[in-house]
């Protein structure tokens, strides 16, 4: 394992912007990212220019003024262990001013290059699908937000809950090529992705492994609450610490507005294994708000 992978972006709390990844921090093409912690009414202001944006409120209540129109009380879980999110989706040449109200803020936020004008949109809870995807100990939440099919040009976000000592993203898959079959449906896209982690406690961890068919890449990366991994290429499975529940955002772009991938096949037989469900799950819904 490597004492620090080039694929491991740390937080900052000296900076307004906690985690910051740009095309050229992270050397790919389409894909930029941030996070945020803001004070009760402190205001942060954006252009999105050529690009969509897709902004997730972590922790906290925030509002939203925009040439596009006005989004007030967004959000409303304390963090992301103890309620489901809201998802802004914002198009090209969006002017906008985010104003924190709440005690803590805590947002993420992704922006991409976007080829058509799509309408802006707010994703409350209650319109975010739950799938509990897997099987044993490699059963885990995918709650769905910009997933593919939505009205957005390639941008693809997902939050993804594995309870403690499960597998995630599992069988490993990849997403680093683009092939469509004989009827033009995409098998496989190129997508760049970044793995946004928080833990339930702390001092907890979880483990994720980036390596190509070929081993050209082999990294086993060490990930803590508020670290991020870039998966530019190759399989991609993770592994929560026993006794941890583990959160990651999944904000994706690429050569399509989809997650279609290809697992590594010398391990999709562990799919005919899976009896039940992990009765865990799911970790958060609409019904433990209630």
């Amino acid at each position: 394992m490597s004492p620090v992978s080039s694929f491991l972006v740390s937080p900052d709390f000296n900076r307004p912007e906690y985690i910051q990844v740009t095309l050229v921090s992270a050397g790919w093409d389409f894909l930029h990212f941030a996070a945020r912690k803001m004070r009760q009414h402190e205001q942060w202001s954006f252009e999105t220019g050529e690009y969509e944006l897709a902004l997730v409120v972590l922790g906290g209540i925030c509002e939203v003024v925009s040439n596009r129109g006005t989004w007030k009380d967004i959000g409303r879980r304390p963090n992301v262990f103890s309620g489901m999110p809201y998802t802004l989706y914002l198009p090209p040449q969006t002017r906008f001013t985010l104003t924190s109200r709440s005690e803590w803020l805590d947002i993420a936020y992704g922006w991409c290059l976007a080829e058509e004008n799509h309408p802006p949109r707010l994703v409350p809870p209650d319109e975010v699908q739950i799938e509990i995807r897997g099987g044993g100990n490699a059963t885990r939440q995918i709650n769905k937000m910009i997933p593919p099919g939505f009205d957005c040009s390639r941008i693809v976000v997902v939050e993804v809950f594995t309870p403690a000592g499960n597998w995630s993203s599992y069988p490993p898959h990849k997403h680093d090529q683009h092939s469509v079959d004989v009827q033009g449906n995409v098998i496989e896209a190129d997508l760049e992705e970044i793995y946004f982690y928080k833990i339930a406690r702390p001092e907890g961890f979880a483990y994720q492994r980036i390596y190509t068919p070929d081993r050209r890449l082999d990294e086993l990366i060490l990930v803590r609450d508020n670290h991020l991994v870039l998966s530019p290429e190759g399989y991609h499975p993770v592994v929560a610490g026993h006794g941890y529940d583990c959160y990651y955002l999944n904000m994706l772009a690429g050569s399509a507005q989809s997650l279609a991938a290809s697992d590594d096949p010398d391990y999709t037989w562990i799919k005919d294994t899976w009896k039940d469900k992990d009765p865990r799950l799911p970790l958060v819904s609409m019904e433990m708000e209630r």
